[in-house]
């Protein structure tokens, strides 16, 4: 048996070695010579798998390590008869502390009060829902647009024109969809763009083209009082470099990845395939994580809030170093660029998540103790 893997994919030798041999290669570099003989695919988000790429291979499972499925052709798996499998939820922490340091940062520059501002999240799913249990965890209004899940049932949903209306905060996380009545492409358009509240941040850690990056460039550039905050961008791995300097976060696709929700995706799809073969599984993920760096942190009851949160925060993860990777990155030359903005993918950093955190406070503290279980930490 012959499993083609993305080399970006961790743990596949530990999870996958004993099905049969193993041959990884780059993500966008995998095409129909490629995965000719493969009995098994496995891939991330770069890869487009398609009729194209798999008609007349020897392809019968194919696995994504990503939350998200607009690079796999459901429909053209269903009519040949190959099993698929994604990794829901695998990296939805990562993205949540991603967003958590991102609202850190924008407060910091413009000296506002996180507990003034109003917040919407745009897709209540695996990421935005967890997203959304903290930011109310923390006591801050929260809005959610989700037509989907409001045509399914019901609930305290609002529409996209009164999120924009509403709230001065916008987090992005609905998947990519490029047709039909819930249609994602360029959600935020230039006449939606105009109409976000004076003083807006907008977050995109979804997908690139759920933001109409051109006209996003534009309206940043007439209106200085909007803040944005990049992690996708249309046309990856090339980055729009007049925009990425519009915003105040600007970072290469990395919200999700931590290394807990990198090696979350493979195990997910490891035990899929289990199933799709109906074998027991033989290996678990949590003999396969190391410890992470920061285990314990030790608060004082008496310590502000504030200050706790943007410590227990940063103590495990700061938006700013990727940030000014990407940047430093942005070559003129559009080759050395894209493959730049790969290569800081492939060679990311350790980083882990939040609720791997535990925190010891001195001293009774209501609101610190709310704090922490509001994050995800554990008290101890």
């Amino acid at each position: 048996m012959l499993i083609v893997a993305d080399e970006n994919i961790p743990l596949i030798e530990e999870f996958f070695a004993g099905f049969g041999e193993i041959r990884r290669c780059p993500g966008r570099a995998i095409d129909r010579a490629t995965v000719e003989q493969a009995d098994v695919l496995l891939v991330r988000s770069v890869t487009q798998v398609d009729r194209q790429l798999l008609e007349g291979s020897s392809v019968r499972f194919v696995g994504t390590c990503t939350i998200g499925t607009d690079h796999l052709d459901l429909d053209y798996f269903q009519k040949a008869g190959i099993t698929w499998s994604s990794a829901p939820g695998c990296n939805a922490r990562g993205v949540v502390d991603y967003v958590l340091g991102s609202l850190l940062t924008l407060a910091e520059i413009e000296g506002v009060d996180l507990t003034q501002r109003c917040y919407g999240v745009v897709g209540a799913g695996e990421v935005g829902g967890r997203l959304i249990k903290v930011l109310r965890g923390l006591g801050w209004p929260v809005l959610v647009c989700d037509p989907l899940r409001q045509a399914a049932e019901g609930g305290d949903y609002v529409s996209l024109e009164q999120l924009i209306e509403r709230c001065d905060v916008i987090s992005l996380h609905t998947p990519l969809t490029r047709q039909g009545e819930h249609c994602t492409w360029h959600l935020l358009d230039r006449q939606r763009l105009n109409q976000l509240r004076p003083g807006t941040w907008l977050i995109n850690a979804a997908r690139g083209p759920v933001v109409d990056n051109q006209a996003l460039r534009d309206v940043l550039q007439q209106r200085e009082d909007l803040q944005a905050v990049l992690d996708v961008w249309e046309e990856e791995p090339t980055v729009d470099r007049a925009l990425a300097d519009l915003c105040v976060l600007a970072t290469p696709h990395i919200a999700g990845y931590s290394l807990d929700g990198k090696q979350r995706g493979t195990a997910q799809i490891y035990q899929a395939y289990c199933r799709f073969l109906g074998q027991a599984e033989q290996v678990r993920l949590a003999s396969l994580l190391p410890a992470p760096w920061v285990a314990q942190v030790g608060l004082n009851a008496n310590a502000d809030p504030a200050w706790a949160l943007a410590m227990l925060c940063r103590a495990v993860y700061d938006p700013r170093r990727d940030d000014a990777d990407l940047r430093r990155s942005l070559a003129d030359d559009v080759a050395q660029q894209r493959a730049a903005f790969d290569g800081l993918r492939k060679y990311y950093p350790e980083r882990r998540e939040i609720d791997g955190l535990e925190v010891r406070i001195q001293g009774a503290s209501p609101n610190l103790s709310q704090l922490v279980r509001a994050l995800g930490a554990r008290e101890v």
